[in-house]
């Protein structure tokens, strides 16, 4: 599904839902840096039968991580939907930002 995700952002067929767009304004997260990160971006989890999608670990422009949850509608084979994003609490994250903590 990453790929199929990439492939959609590449081709621009993308949106952004209202939760994403509100979540990426209160972290300071900017659309060009979601948009960019995908191409490097590294899976984090995947929810196949959720149909949610993958969560994925992107670096902004400055190197600092955001998680991103894509999605793809169900029935549809595009657009790639941002979910949400945000700046992942190093508190309640591992230090590479894959694992929440316990």
């Amino acid at each position: 599904m990453l790929d199929e995700i990439r492939n959609l952002v590449t081709a621009g067929e993308v949106r952004i839902s209202e939760h994403g767009y509100d979540e990426m304004a209160e972290d300071g997260i900017g659309v060009r840096d979601v948009l960019d990160g995908v191409a490097e971006c590294i899976l984090v989890e995947d929810y196949p039968s959720f149909g949610k999608g993958p969560s994925v670990l992107e670096r902004d422009a400055n190197g600092e991580p955001i998680h991103v949850v894509w999605g793809i509608p169900r029935g549809h084979s595009s657009p790639a939907v941002v979910v949400t994003a945000y700046r992942p609490d190093p508190t309640r994250w591992s230090d590479d930002f894959m694992e929440r903590r316990r």
